[in-house]
Protein backbone atom coordinates (compact mmCIF):
# COMPACT_ATOMS: atom_id res chain seq x y z
CA UNK A 1 0.00 0.00 0.00
CA UNK A 2 1.45 3.52 -1.20
CA UNK A 3 1.60 5.89 1.77
CA UNK A 4 0.57 9.07 0.83
CA UNK A 5 1.86 12.36 2.68
CA UNK A 6 -0.47 14.51 4.71
CA UNK A 7 0.58 17.62 4.84
CA UNK A 8 -0.27 20.51 7.66
CA UNK A 9 -2.66 22.74 5.12
CA UNK A 10 -4.34 19.11 4.50
CA UNK A 11 -5.79 18.62 8.01
CA UNK A 12 -9.13 19.79 8.29
CA UNK A 13 -10.32 21.24 12.03
CA UNK A 14 -12.99 18.94 12.92
CA UNK A 15 -12.13 15.72 10.44
CA UNK A 16 -12.32 12.64 12.78
CA UNK A 17 -11.63 8.88 12.51
CA UNK A 18 -12.11 6.00 14.23
CA UNK A 19 -9.80 3.07 14.70
CA UNK A 20 -10.49 -0.56 14.73
CA UNK A 21 -10.62 -2.25 18.10
CA UNK A 22 -8.84 -4.40 20.36
CA UNK A 23 -9.73 -6.62 23.19
CA UNK A 24 -7.03 -5.59 26.43
CA UNK A 25 -6.27 -9.72 27.47
CA UNK A 26 -4.52 -11.12 31.07
CA UNK A 27 -1.41 -11.78 29.00
CA UNK A 28 -0.87 -7.75 28.04
CA UNK A 29 -1.48 -6.62 31.72
CA UNK A 30 1.28 -9.59 32.41
CA UNK A 31 3.68 -8.33 29.69
CA UNK A 32 3.29 -4.49 30.48
CA UNK A 33 3.90 -5.33 34.31
CA UNK A 34 7.44 -6.81 32.92
CA UNK A 35 8.27 -4.15 30.28
CA UNK A 36 7.46 -1.30 32.73
CA UNK A 37 8.35 -2.68 36.64
CA UNK A 38 4.71 -2.06 37.66
CA UNK A 39 3.61 -5.17 40.01
CA UNK A 40 1.20 -3.06 41.59
CA UNK A 41 -1.45 -5.98 42.98
CA UNK A 42 -4.40 -3.80 41.71
CA UNK A 43 -3.00 -5.21 37.72
CA UNK A 44 -1.75 -8.34 38.46
CA UNK A 45 -3.71 -9.95 41.88
CA UNK A 46 -6.48 -11.17 41.53
CA UNK A 47 -7.23 -11.87 45.47
CA UNK A 48 -6.10 -8.60 46.39
CA UNK A 49 -8.21 -6.71 43.41
CA UNK A 50 -11.43 -8.42 44.97
CA UNK A 51 -11.34 -6.35 47.57
CA UNK A 52 -10.82 -2.50 45.90
CA UNK A 53 -13.47 -0.70 44.68
CA UNK A 54 -13.76 -2.49 41.07
CA UNK A 55 -13.49 -6.13 42.58
CA UNK A 56 -11.47 -7.26 39.93
CA UNK A 57 -7.75 -6.47 38.11
CA UNK A 58 -7.46 -3.57 35.93
CA UNK A 59 -5.00 -2.72 32.74
CA UNK A 60 -2.52 -0.15 33.94
CA UNK A 61 -2.89 3.25 32.33
CA UNK A 62 0.12 3.53 30.80
CA UNK A 63 -0.80 -0.17 29.27
CA UNK A 64 -4.38 2.07 27.90
CA UNK A 65 -2.67 4.43 26.54
CA UNK A 66 0.09 2.56 24.69
CA UNK A 67 -3.00 0.24 22.86
CA UNK A 68 -5.53 3.34 22.59
CA UNK A 69 -2.54 5.33 20.64
CA UNK A 70 -1.24 2.57 18.77
CA UNK A 71 -4.50 1.92 17.36
CA UNK A 72 -4.32 5.29 15.89
CA UNK A 73 -1.11 4.11 13.45
CA UNK A 74 -2.71 3.45 10.64
CA UNK A 75 -0.79 4.70 7.81
CA UNK A 76 2.89 6.19 8.20
CA UNK A 77 2.76 9.83 6.99
CA UNK A 78 6.24 10.55 5.16
CA UNK A 79 5.94 14.39 6.60
CA UNK A 80 5.01 14.35 10.16
CA UNK A 81 6.25 12.90 13.42
CA UNK A 82 4.36 12.69 16.76
CA UNK A 83 5.78 15.99 18.90
CA UNK A 84 3.94 14.69 22.06
CA UNK A 85 0.93 14.36 24.17
CA UNK A 86 -0.85 16.27 26.65
CA UNK A 87 -3.83 16.08 28.92
CA UNK A 88 -3.42 12.68 29.40
CA UNK A 89 -6.56 11.71 31.57
CA UNK A 90 -7.50 8.14 32.64
CA UNK A 91 -11.37 8.43 32.99
CA UNK A 92 -12.31 5.04 34.03
CA UNK A 93 -10.41 1.77 34.44
CA UNK A 94 -10.03 -1.02 31.75
CA UNK A 95 -10.37 -4.62 32.77
CA UNK A 96 -9.38 -7.96 31.21
CA UNK A 97 -11.83 -8.47 28.82
CA UNK A 98 -12.83 -4.70 27.78
CA UNK A 99 -12.58 -4.08 23.96
CA UNK A 100 -11.16 -0.26 23.08
CA UNK A 101 -11.21 1.49 20.45
CA UNK A 102 -10.04 5.33 19.73
CA UNK A 103 -11.77 8.18 18.76
CA UNK A 104 -9.55 11.16 16.84
CA UNK A 105 -10.52 14.81 16.15
CA UNK A 106 -8.47 16.89 14.64
CA UNK A 107 -9.20 19.79 17.25
CA UNK A 108 -6.64 22.56 16.21
CA UNK A 109 -3.35 23.65 14.12
CA UNK A 110 -0.99 26.20 14.22
CA UNK A 111 2.30 27.27 12.83
CA UNK A 112 5.56 26.17 14.40
CA UNK A 113 7.23 28.64 16.31
CA UNK A 114 10.72 27.81 15.82
CA UNK A 115 10.16 25.97 12.25
CA UNK A 116 8.01 28.37 9.58
CA UNK A 117 8.16 25.17 7.19
CA UNK A 118 6.34 23.00 9.78
CA UNK A 119 2.85 23.43 11.58
CA UNK A 120 1.37 21.46 14.95
CA UNK A 121 -1.55 19.73 14.30
CA UNK A 122 -3.70 18.58 17.81
CA UNK A 123 -5.70 15.60 17.52
CA UNK A 124 -7.88 15.18 20.55
CA UNK A 125 -7.95 11.20 21.14
CA UNK A 126 -10.70 9.66 23.15
CA UNK A 127 -10.23 5.68 23.59
CA UNK A 128 -13.73 4.26 24.25
CA UNK A 129 -14.57 0.89 25.54
CA UNK A 130 -17.29 -1.78 24.51
CA UNK A 131 -20.28 0.24 26.39
CA UNK A 132 -19.64 3.44 24.61
CA UNK A 133 -17.54 5.00 27.46
CA UNK A 134 -14.85 6.92 27.51
CA UNK A 135 -12.29 5.52 29.38
CA UNK A 136 -9.24 7.99 28.40
CA UNK A 137 -8.15 11.47 26.97
CA UNK A 138 -5.61 12.86 25.84
CA UNK A 139 -4.53 15.37 22.70
CA UNK A 140 -2.22 14.08 20.50
CA UNK A 141 0.46 17.44 19.00
CA UNK A 142 1.53 16.23 15.31
CA UNK A 143 4.63 18.07 13.71
CA UNK A 144 3.60 18.39 10.00
CA UNK A 145 5.57 19.66 7.01
CA UNK A 146 3.73 22.48 5.68
CA UNK A 147 3.13 22.81 1.33
CA UNK A 148 4.30 26.26 1.59
CA UNK A 149 6.43 28.40 4.46
CA UNK A 150 4.27 30.01 6.81
CA UNK A 151 4.41 33.66 6.56
CA UNK A 152 4.70 36.22 9.54
CA UNK A 153 1.55 36.59 11.62
CA UNK A 154 -0.65 33.96 9.27
CA UNK A 155 -3.01 32.75 11.54
CA UNK A 156 -4.94 29.71 11.45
Amino acid sequence: MEEKAKYFEDYELGEKRVTGARTITEADIIIHAGQTGDFFPHHVDAEFAKNTPFGQRMAHGTLTFSVGVGLTASFVNPVAFSYGYDHLRFIRPVFIGDTIHTEVTVSDKHDSQKHPDQGVVIESLAVINQHGETILVANHLLMCDRKEPAQPNQSH
